[in-house]
């Protein structure tokens, strides 16, 4: 009974511990996103929403991949009837192609600013409303500070943010509950037919609180959704071989 009584005790304060830390879903909202083995790397095997994501890409190809992952998860966020702020100082999606990931372009309203500080502050206060189901942010520079003040929003409003830095000058460390790399893989079709296929990524999940790093690699389809080529425990020993490297 002790044993017990001890286990409950330490699983409540895991719970205080990652609800103060913004990495604690509410209550209504512990649903899946149905992005597969991709959520078990997180507390509790649930996508952290009121909570800041920090994806980084490096070249064009790469910011298309990333704007296809983050299009899919937003998918999921917004359902029949959510909302979407995309604030940019240098847009790197194409509206009408979120359709391809069940989403009309009318139901994000896009912010283009002309530097980082406004984007930013455009970000911070767009992140209080709790009219939205997630706002997303493209810039380069973010500090610790500035990406605290995110967080901090967030926590309040239990909006999803998602930070997209493309070609960032310093990958600096930032306050974001997860910190991510998609880049692309080569497409195929089946029987080895000639022509282009579906959009296969690699995702890397280089940083996440209190939960599991890891890769995977994916396909993504209008018909199968997000189809795992590769399994979490395949593509693990391949990350460390590139970081020994």
């Amino acid at each position: 009974m002790k044993r017990a009584a001890d286990k409950s005790v330490i699983e409540e304060l895991q719970r205080q511990i990652l609800k103060l830390q913004g990495n604690q879903p509410p209550p209504d909202q512990d649903q899946s996103l149905g992005l597969g083995v991709i959520e078990h790397a997180f507390p509790g095997k649930v996508f952290p929403r009121a909570a800041v994501h920090e994806l980084i890409s490096v070249s064009a190809e790469s910011a298309a991949c990333t704007n296809g992952f983050m299009s899919v998860i937003l998918s999921s966020l917004m359902a029949q009837s959510g909302s979407c702020l995309w604030i940019s100082t240098r847009r790197t999606i194409y509206p009408l192609a979120l359709k391809t990931f069940g989403i009309e372009p009318e139901r994000i309203l896009f912010v283009d600013v002309n530097n980082v500080k406004d984007a930013l502050w455009a970000m911070e206060e767009s992140l209080k409303c709790n009219a939205l189901n997630a706002v997303v942010g493209e810039f380069t520079a973010l500090s610790f500070d500035e990406s605290r003040r995110l967080q901090l929003a967030v926590e309040q409003s239990k909006v999803t943010g998602f930070v997209h830095r493309f070609q960032p000058k310093i990958e600096n460390t930032v306050a974001c509950v997860s910190r991510w790399k998609i880049t692309p893989l080569f497409s195929e079709l089946p029987d080895q037919l000639p022509g282009m296929g579906f959009p296969r990524w690699n995702i890397d999940l280089l940083k996440v609180r209190n939960g599991k790093p890891a890769s995977w690699q994916v396909q993504w389809s209008p018909q199968g959704g997000l189809e795992y080529i590769a399994t979490h425990e395949q593509v693990i020993p391949n990350i460390h071989k590139r970081q020994a490297g």
